[in-house]
């Protein structure tokens, strides 16, 4: 399973962007999908999941309100929608995918997930 996610830049606060993360598995619909994220000298932060049909979402609480995961099965591809950015969402980003999930199933914790996207900058500016 390879993961190849897109979308990061450098973006003012208040604004949004939209990051994609797109799998190369023949049974994405099979994976709880999520996204992290980190900084320098800590820890990978759990930003977002969602359930193999979406209809289970799950967010971090730095994060409620403002982002949003969609995922569309039939493009193998899983989104981060962000609004509202401030400049501690700066952070690489990362996507991973949990294949031992159970239908209707969100994981939140890394340990969960067994393949990691290479991660994308994201640098909100004040």
């Amino acid at each position: 399973v390879q993961l190849q996610a897109s979308g990061g830049g450098l973006v003012q606060a208040g604004g949004s962007l939209r990051l994609s993360c797109t799998a190369s598995v023949p049974t994405f619909s099979r994976y709880v999908m999520g996204w992290f994220r980190q900084v320098p000298g800590k820890e990978r932060e759990f930003v977002a999941s969602i359930s193999w049909s979406g209809t289970r979402r799950d967010y971090g609480n730095s994060v409620k309100g403002r982002f949003t995961i969609p995922r569309d099965n039939a493009e193998n591809t899983v989104f981060l929608q962000m609004h509202s950015l401030k400049p501690e969402d700066t952070a690489v980003y990362y996507c991973a995918a949990d294949g031992n999930a159970v239908s209707g199933a969100v994981s939140t914790t890394p340990q969960r997930y067994e393949y990691w996207g290479q991660g994308t900058q994201v640098t909100v500016s004040s």
